[in-house]
């Protein structure tokens, strides 16, 4: 006799609710919108093996702002799409739970957690049924749903969350920085057994410049011009040196982004990015001149890099 699954969040109102408050990201992927992910194979692979086991089934990410931990969960749900997953994690949905606008228009904890309690009951309440794909819950910055971060809308999720978790109803992922971690979370001896730590170091140089590479199409096409690898190289390189205070990639995405833009800006499509490009935009956010920027000794060194990466004919390269 077939087992009959009723359920006390109906698919409806669950989908209903998915649709409020969560950004579905395996949807979004499905649809080609993001730009690809490199670099974090070894990583997606460790949140993968967290997610097969049958307790500790829960991974935290942890890393500096800026190093890509919501990129690996989106790394992630591309490896489902692309069906690139063991069976046990085929067709599954990877869905980040927007705390911000599940927050919006209440006016304490108990309207927020109205909106989070059928969330977590509906995800929880399907796990069992063989027939439904695994639901993976997706939570950035997670020590913020803990009791003791104060000034947080979120705390005490983490209350709401822990039966759940403890039954080994619920596939989490969460990401947050080693120190909040320590902090927040492992301070609750009993929610911290339920992660295990995915650590993420903060790309080298030669990691870097492949990310924007991979990401160089995309922007490409978006932008109307074209960027070298030089260019790409020298992005790296100026703002490791004049940017200390933040991380890699996310610096130098946004400075190619930026760059690629200023040259839309003052030359229009059609023609390939400028060093003067990338300098105005070094300069702009570091408050640096931009003609103080430019050291031919780097570029030369840089061009030599390139070409040992590369070879003397590598694609783009000037």
């Amino acid at each position: 006799m077939t087992e009959q699954w009723q359920y006390l969040v109906t698919d409806s109102e669950l989908e209903d609710y998915i649709r409020l408050y969560c950004n579905d990201f395996t949807r979004i992927a499905k649809t080609g919108r993001y730009d690809p992910i490199t670099g974090r194979d070894r990583e997606i692979d460790e949140v993968i093996l967290i997610l097969l086991q049958k307790g500790r089934k829960n991974a935290v990410l942890l890393a500096p702002a800026g190093v890509g931990k919501t990129a690996l969960v989106v790394g992630l749900a591309q490896k489902v799409v692309a069906g690139d997953v063991p069976d046990y994690l085929q067709d599954a949905r990877v869905l980040e739970l927007d705390m911000a606008r599940m927050a919006a228009g209440t006016n304490g904890p108990a309207d927020f957690q109205e909106r989070f309690i059928p969330i977590c009951k509906g995800i929880a309440e399907r796990y069992h049924n063989p027939e439904n794909p695994r639901i993976i819950m997706f939570i950035d910055e997670i020590h913020q749903i803990m009791p003791n971060c104060v000034g947080s809308s979120y705390k005490g999720l983490s209350d709401v969350m822990k039966p759940y978790l403890t039954a080994g109803d619920l596939h989490v992922i969460g990401a947050t920085t080693l120190d909040e971690f320590r902090m927040y979370v492992a301070t609750d001896e009993a929610l911290d057994r339920r992660f295990q730590k995915v650590f993420l170091n903060v790309p080298n140089v030669v990691e870097t410049y492949n990310i924007l590479k991979s990401l160089r199409p995309g922007h490409e096409k978006h932008h109307g011009v074209k960027i070298s690898n030089l260019l790409l190289m020298m992005i790296v390189y100026l703002t490791s040196e004049h940017m200390r205070k933040r991380n890699q990639p996310d610096k130098s995405i946004i400075t190619m982004d930026a760059s690629m833009a200023y040259h839309v800006k003052m030359h229009g499509k059609g023609q390939q990015t400028t060093l003067e490009s990338v300098y105005y935009m070094v300069g702009r956010e570091t408050g640096l001149n931009k003609q103080a920027l430019h050291d031919p000794r780097l570029v030369s060194r840089v061009q030599r890099h390139i070409n040992e990466l590369e070879g003397e004919m590598g694609i783009y390269h000037i």
